[in-house]
């Protein structure tokens, strides 16, 4: 049976001293499990306000409106078959406390025993981290942003989730480790048949990876289908405008890849 997460009617608001501002504005999705989703748009458009409604991490004090519901089930009843893998490792770590202290934390919650920390090692190494004994030792200033965005998934996929949020992990890092923490998701989904949303503001970044893509603009959906539709058949003018941006960034790398082929022949 394929498990969906369902979204109906999703609203999120936040009171001002003018009144109350509508970050998700009635948002309807249907997102199959075992699936790559994308969630697409500018900064503030509410992508990152929707992961936290459907997780339902929101802070105190926000309106919420609506449902979500996994396999028929509102999402609050099963939340730790849910995982997520944050925007900003560094900031989500505790600083003064060692990796794996804090990896032992989430298996705690599961009632998981791991003295010996081999299962520990075993999500770190993974997700390529081979030195997992210093790793584990080791305190979140200690290591890189790659290493700590791989350490972030490791613990995100620790317990094989049913679902997994994914907030623009692959933000402010260098192309090749994004490549491998793309990679890493679709082994993921492939291996678990775990269903992942990826939030991201990046088009390009995703277009080899989605299986559907959703985009949001002021906080409502206005595109969603593969890539192939959003790519010739978006409708929303700012869909339009992301698309002619990946192909301004296509055009600029075969240009300079032609570049570099009309040197090497001179």
């Amino acid at each position: 049976m394929v498990k969906n997460l369902v979204l109906e009617n999703i609203s999120v608001g936040f009171k001002l001293p003018q009144g109350v501002f509508y970050a998700v504005d009635d948002v309807r999705l249907s997102l199959p499990g075992g699936k790559f989703t994308a969630i697409i748009g500018e900064s503030g458009c509410g992508k990152s306000v929707l992961g936290q409604a459907i997780l339902n991490i929101l802070p105190s004090g926000v309106i919420k409106k609506g449902r979500v519901l996994y396999n028929g089930e509102q999402v609050e009843k099963i939340l730790s078959a849910f995982g997520i893998i944050p925007q900003n490792p560094s900031e989500s770590l505790n600083p003064v406390r060692k990796i794996g202290k804090q990896m032992q934390d989430v298996l705690d919650v599961h009632q998981m025993e791991d003295s010996d920390n081999s299962y520990k090692k075993q999500c770190l190494r993974l997700f390529g981290l081979e030195e997992a004994e210093r790793v584990l030792a080791a305190y979140p200033h200690e290591l890189s942003g790659g290493m700590l965005q791989r350490i972030m998934i490791g613990i995100a996929t620790a317990m094989k989730p049913a679902l997994l949020i994914a907030d623009e992990p692959t933000t402010a890092i260098d192309a090749i480790t994004q490549y491998e923490i793309l990679n890493e998701l679709l082994h993921i989904k492939e291996n678990h048949n775990t269903a992942i949303i990826f939030i991201s503001h990046d088009l390009n970044a995703i277009s080899r990876v989605a299986d559907r893509i959703v985009v949001l603009n002021h906080g409502a959906v206005v595109d969603r289908g593969d890539f192939q539709h959003i790519l010739h058949h978006a409708q929303d003018p700012y869909t339009k405008l992301l698309v002619e941006k990946r192909a301004d960034v296509m055009r600029r790398y075969t240009a300079v890849l032609n570049g570099k082929k009309e040197t090497a022949h001179a």
